[in-house]
């Protein structure tokens, strides 16, 4: 396949991890980085202060990164929104920023202290307030079979990574504003020299990486950000960037859709 010339200089892929508060060291939580002409290596918290990244320390650190004038795409495994039915039962606007206040509103999981099960519990937040259920699930999710945003406490299920990483989706967007676009919510399209934020599934890629002597959350990690860059280079990219149309139709509206599901 020819090469094409890239749209980014820099690749990020996060393995996420919604276990325990926003400000506990996870071993799950993974993020590895690559440039156009280097191989992907892990990133890791900044010497002298924790082994593994919290989730708010990692939500810092990529503000850092696309805070600066490089052309960065990040690929983070966790959904960035809810099925259709989601925003019917709770009467909400399709409207992806507004929803982002109002499930932070419910779901302070980005706040000290609490967790996804206090808040499922109803000991933190108000979530019995914003539930939804396990027969729910996005266009995209369907078309991979991938498991419901709301099916909890079940092998393979992103679940808990959702309810807990999308408070800094928010945060991220507040922090950074038109420096970063996120797909496919500010649109399928991408203006050049921006940085972009999309959700993605490693278990799409992992299989034509050799795993090596990296744990699962690491591989995971490594995978999206070695896929992102040779992605990028031979016209791979592009093309995923802009799904046939009826995703574009399902997901810009509010559902959101995965980077690579065709």
């Amino acid at each position: 396949m020819s090469l094409t010339s890239p749209q980014f200089a820099r690749y990020i892929g996060i393995d996420y991890s919604g276990a325990q508060t926003a400000d506990d060291s996870l071993k799950g939580l993974r993020a590895y980085l690559t440039h156009r002409d280097s191989p992907a290596e892990e990133a890791l918290p900044p010497l002298g202060t924790r082994k593994h990244w919290s989730r708010r320390g990692l939500a810092h650190w990529l503000e850092e990164r696309l805070a600066e004038d490089i052309p960065t795409i990040v690929g983070i495994d966790h959904a960035f929104s809810f099925p259709r039915q989601y925003f019917e039962a709770h009467k909400l606007p399709h409207d992806w920023p507004a929803f982002l206040d109002d499930f932070q509103q419910h779901w302070p999981t980005d706040e000290p202290n609490i967790s996804v099960e206090q808040v499922r519990r109803g000991v933190r937040g108000q979530g019995k307030q914003r539930e939804g259920s396990s027969r729910w699930r996005r266009l995209c999710e369907q078309r991979f079979r991938a498991k419901s945003v709301f099916h909890c406490d079940v092998p393979g299920t992103v679940a808990k990574s959702t309810h807990a990483g999308i408070p800094w989706l928010r945060y991220l967007r507040r922090q950074l504003g038109e420096r970063v676009h996120f797909w496919p919510f500010d649109g399928w399209t991408i203006s050049p020299g921006r940085s972009t934020i999309a959700e993605i599934y490693p278990a799409l890629w992992s299989h034509a990486y050799p795993r090596q002597d990296r744990t699962p959350d690491q591989h995971d990690a490594y995978v999206v950000a070695s896929w992102l860059r040779e992605a990028d280079r031979d016209g791979r990219l592009p093309q995923a960037l802009q799904p046939n149309s009826e995703a574009k139709a399902a997901g810009l509206e509010i559902e959101g859709w995965i980077l690579g599901v065709g």
